[in-house]
């Protein structure tokens, strides 16, 4: 399967392409009518430079996807407000009018904010929870130090399932997983060589090995590996060095999840498996408007009919 470079996000009613720099985001309306924006990031820290460094350009990677995907999701949502928060964005728009660069910055103070927010709250729940809950357990073991760190890394994978699994069971977030389906299915389209119509979209597999799903589980299995090795005495440091270690285990899965996208070897198909059964919770099929939404998010930003006639060049070459 020929690599296509571009990724994608499900956002509210909506699925974001994303091209290199360039990024497009199609959100199905409620008068059902199509809306496409396409946008340069010209905040992005990833460029040509660091993209030849791994490890860093994972972490620096991992940055751009979470701030873009807050943005885009914010820009979605803005389609279904209600008759309150229609007032609100209408004061908002008074305000940019008025002064435009500081109502820019208070948008990007707020969400800011909310990103640091989310990222505080997950560190709290993915990696504090599950090492302060093991040390109640280490009253039962004290001496296997090992037994306690795969506890911890058993309890980390356990509530990470565990909430996708709760909130998978929201009816919005159920919409979101079947626009992560279209996303996904678009992708391996055109990827397979196949025109990027509906019918032939419909027609391919939900899973895809470059999800953001597979990068967390591949998050959660490394740092189960890496802190079996922290060796201290000292609670505080245990959790310092666990928080530093965050950089590097993010990069190293960012590494991993390239490397899935690019190859078919044996190996690494089967280091890609969790996180295609992990795929399960996160993706569900689209239906068909959902799908016409994907279609357009990748043709604002891709080439595809140029890509899928190189993909068919190289299958006739290789037979």
């Amino acid at each position: 399967m020929k690599y296509s470079g571009i990724g994608g996000q499900a956002v509210m009613e909506g699925v974001m392409m994303r091209n290199g720099k360039n990024y497009a985001v199609a959100v199905r309306k409620p008068d059902h009518e199509i809306e496409v924006k396409v946008e340069n990031n010209k905040a992005s820290l990833f460029n040509e430079k660091w993209n030849r460094v791994p490890m860093v350009r994972g972490v620096l990677s991992f940055i751009d996807s979470l701030v873009l995907g807050m943005s885009t999701l914010m820009y979605s949502a803005s389609f279904f407000e209600d008759e309150e928060e229609s007032k609100a964005e209408q004061k908002k728009e008074q305000r940019k009018e008025k002064d435009p660069k500081k109502a820019e910055r208070a948008e990007k103070a707020m969400m800011g904010g909310t990103l640091v927010f989310s990222i505080v709250l997950a560190v709290v729940i993915f990696m504090l929870l599950p090492y302060y809950l093991s040390q109640v357990f280490q009253h039962f073991v004290t001496d296997n130090a090992n037994l306690v760190a795969v506890f911890e890394g058993v309890l980390r994978l356990v509530i990470f399932v565990a909430y996708i699994a709760l909130i998978s069971r929201m009816e919005d977030i159920q919409r979101v997983f079947m626009y992560h389906g279209a996303e996904h299915k678009c992708i391996n389209c055109i990827e397979h060589g196949m025109d990027l119509t509906v019918e032939n979209v419909r027609k391919c597999s939900k899973e895809h090995k470059r999800c953001g799903t597979s990068f967390m589980v591949f998050v959660v299995v490394i740092s189960i590996i890496f802190y079996l090795f922290i060796r201290v005495d000292s609670h505080v440091l245990r959790v310092v060095i666990r928080l530093l270690l965050i950089p590097v285990i993010a990069g190293l899965s960012y590494e991993l999840l390239r490397l899935a996208g690019r190859t078919e070897n044996k190996l690494v198909q089967i280091l890609s498996k969790p996180g295609l059964w992990m795929q399960r919770l996160t993706v569900r099929e689209p239906d068909d408007e959902m799908i016409e939404v994907g279609i357009a998010s990748v043709e604002a930003v891709f080439d595809w009919e140029s890509f899928v006639e190189e993909v068919r060049a190289t299958e006739k070459s290789t037979v």
